[in-house]
């Protein structure tokens, strides 16, 4: 599996369950030392494995009540990775995947509600030069999310 083996599969899923989790905690339960821990994560990490270790954010429970997966057209499929810079500055837009079919691009949008999500498609993402199409579907919850299991 990509040069990782048990032990790195078991420090994984501890810190899926808790990315806070204290080092001296993960070698404990895996019955090795801090410092293999340590060694570990840090191979993990320059392998591009485990890319960081932040929160994960319920956006509703902090003012983000709307959701929209969002298809982008290009006018030129070449011009994606300067689109992609402009889709990045704009904060609302958590995710950004290459696709095919009808879009180049599909992404996720979040906002505080349908005017402010009108306003990030119309005045933020419509605005980009080279996009010629949006396609948005309103998201109505989320049944879950997750990393890939082990």
């Amino acid at each position: 599996m990509n040069g990782i083996d048990d032990f790195d599969i078991q420090i994984l899923k501890a810190l899926e369950k808790d990315g806070r989790m204290a080092y001296s905690a993960i070698a404990t339960m895996l019955g090795v030392s801090n410092t293999m821990v340590h060694q570990r994560i840090s191979r993990l990490t320059e392998l591009g494995i485990l890319t960081g270790i932040k929160p994960v954010l319920d956006e509703k429970k902090i003012g983000y009540d709307w959701g929209a997966f969002t298809g982008i057209t290009l006018e030129k499929d070449q011009d994606s990775d300067r689109i992609i810079e402009e889709l990045k500055k704009i904060p609302e837009v958590t995710e950004c995947y290459y696709i095919s079919g009808t879009y180049t691009l599909y992404l996720k949008i979040i906002a505080k509600n349908h005017e402010h999500m009108r306003k990030v498609l119309y005045e933020k993402i419509d605005n980009i030069s080279g996009i010629a199409k949006t396609d948005s579907i309103m998201e109505l919850g989320c049944a879950f999310k997750r990393n890939i299991i082990l």
